[in-house]
């Protein structure tokens, strides 16, 4: 069904904001040391939203280069002995590439937004600036076909209606177009939450006509080629849950890839995926220079494996654990495996676990531990196994004097994590050497209140010492920063000063 044509996503500059008097030329992200003195910020870092107050999305309109607690931060780390702490920011507007939206109103006036603050009423936000232009584009697109084909937004008082949500992801990775158009002209792969049980549920041939609207008004063979894909999602619990169990490829390319720190990652509509592309890749590149080449590496909470599969394709580990607790995360991993560079001869697990249950068992036989928990924090059990470090050297020593020794195991989350497990071993020779154990710790943080009481907690131990720290603007316009924390066993290591010449008593009556 032809649409009335939609205007083209409109183009911006993209560049980081300094605190100076003139803006700076255009670029893409830039790292600067904290100063302690803020500066009056150009105008051209405010939001410019007209949805601004009214949605809950963002929570400053001003200084989008500088969130506020970029202060706080900076003192935390001054106080625990990093001076030189630093914040990264790329693209101020049309930075987010991944967006959950809840459909509400009616087919003549359909609702696509996020919920106001404080309440379940749905704000549209048709030009929102912090959406990839595309986004917005399929969005108006999807309103359309809403009104089109007379499609009932879904009703939460009642239960009833169509369409409950939509979630859009973009791609930017189109190796056709040079680097520097890729993401301007980011493809967007469109999710339908429809409110009923499977794909052959009464309403189905209206899920289907709305898909093929998309795709006929945006697909590949349309004026304007925004549409990557069109995916469906099944979902009738009455619970403030977004998405169902049941998934189903509708239209368009079935694998979804995004190209981030030095691979190309393959992401289901199921799977976590980070809404700050550029800003994850720079976050990915700094974190690859704390990781020693031919590490051993565990990778807690680990989604698709990302990180692991990073650091495995550019620092030449030796071994890469990844650990993560949703089971859909396992076929984009083996996906993304499948397209690791030919160079590549780690040897390469992903295990389906609770990075909480055992923690020991997960931190033995790894030199370098990366952890990206969710906002809340670190598990209390990994938490504790990580300020008593000195026992996971004990255990590891002690297996490495009984190498003939076996127990069966039977622990059932160990026997479940291993039958779920994704092995890739590596054609190198196992080396015969102790077990070992870790002396990094890389944690990347998206809540900063919870990364404040882990890392606190994490230093009274005196197990660890904090050596790095580094802020990125992943969600421009909020309270939100993104830290990269990087930590060593022992305790805090002097600085070394200078020494003061001492006399002899001899040069001195010599004098």
């Amino acid at each position: 069904m032809p649409l009335r044509l939609i205007s083209p996503p409109p183009s911006f500059h993209r560049f980081t904001c300094h605190a100076t008097a003139t803006p700076p030329p255009p670029q893409i992200s830039t790292a600067t040391p904290i100063s302690s003195t803020p500066q009056p910020p150009p105008l051209t870092c405010a939001l410019h939203c007209p949805h601004f107050q009214s949605c809950s999305g963002c929570t400053h309109e001003l200084n989008l280069h500088r969130p506020v607690i970029l202060e706080d931060a900076t003192n935390f780390f001054r106080k625990y002995g990093v001076t030189d702490f630093t914040f990264d920011t790329c693209n101020l507007w049309g930075w987010r590439c991944r967006a959950k939206l809840a459909v509400r109103g009616s087919s003549t006036n359909p609702l696509i937004g996020l919920y106001e603050e404080g309440t379940h009423n749905v704000v549209d936000i048709p030009q929102c600036k912090a959406h990839h232009p595309n986004i917005n584009a399929a969005v108006e697109l999807l309103r359309q076909g809403i009104t089109e084909l007379d499609v009932d937004p879904y009703l939460e008082d009642e239960g009833t209606g169509e369409l409950r949500y939509v979630q859009m992801a973009v791609t930017t990775h189109n190796t056709s177009l040079p680097a520097a158009q890729r993401y301007m002209n980011g493809k967007v792969q469109v999710t339908l939450v429809w409110n009923s049980r499977k794909e052959n549920s009464r309403g189905s041939d209206k899920l289907n006509a709305l898909a093929n609207c998309l795709w006929e008004n945006g697909g590949p063979q349309s004026r304007l080629h925004l549409i990557h894909s069109v995916w469906a999602n099944f979902q009738t619990s009455d619970k403030n849950i977004i998405f169902g169990n049941r998934w189903r490829h509708l239209l368009g390319e079935r694998d979804f890839w995004e190209r981030v720190g030095g691979i190309d990652v393959s992401l289901a509509p199921s799977s976590f995926g980070q809404a700050n592309t550029r800003a994850f890749d720079s976050l990915l590149q700094k974190l690859q220079k704390y990781v020693p080449y031919e590490s051993s590496v565990t990778d807690l909470y680990a989604g698709a494996g990302v990180i692991g599969l990073s650091l495995a394709a550019t620092r030449k580990c030796r071994s890469i654990k990844c650990v993560e607790i949703n089971k859909e995360s396992k076929v984009s991993f083996e996906k993304t495996i499948g397209r690791l560079p030919a160079t590549v001869n780690s040897s390469i697990t992903w295990h389906h676990a609770d990075a909480s249950k055992d923690p020991f068992s997960w931190l033995v036989g790894s030199d370098v531990i990366v952890i990206d928990p969710p906002r809340k924090g670190l598990d209390s059990s990994l938490m504790d196994a990580l300020k008593n470090i000195s026992l996971v050297v004990r255990k590891a020593l002690s297996s490495s004097e009984r190498p003939n020794s076996f127990q069966e195991e039977k622990r059932p989350w160990v026997l479940r994590a291993n039958e779920a497990s994704v092995q890739i071993r590596s054609k190198l020779p196992e080396a015969n050497i102790t077990p070992l154990v870790p002396q990094t710790l890389i944690y990347i943080s998206c809540g900063w209140e919870s990364f404040k009481e882990d890392c606190k907690s994490l230093l009274s131990s005196k197990a660890w010492y904090l050596e790095k720290a580094h802020g990125f603007n992943f969600f421009p316009g909020t309270r939100s920063v993104e830290i990269l924390a990087v930590f060593k066993r022992g305790p805090q290591k002097k600085k070394p000063g200078k020494k003061k010449k001492k006399h002899s008593q001899g040069a001195a009556k010599h004098k």
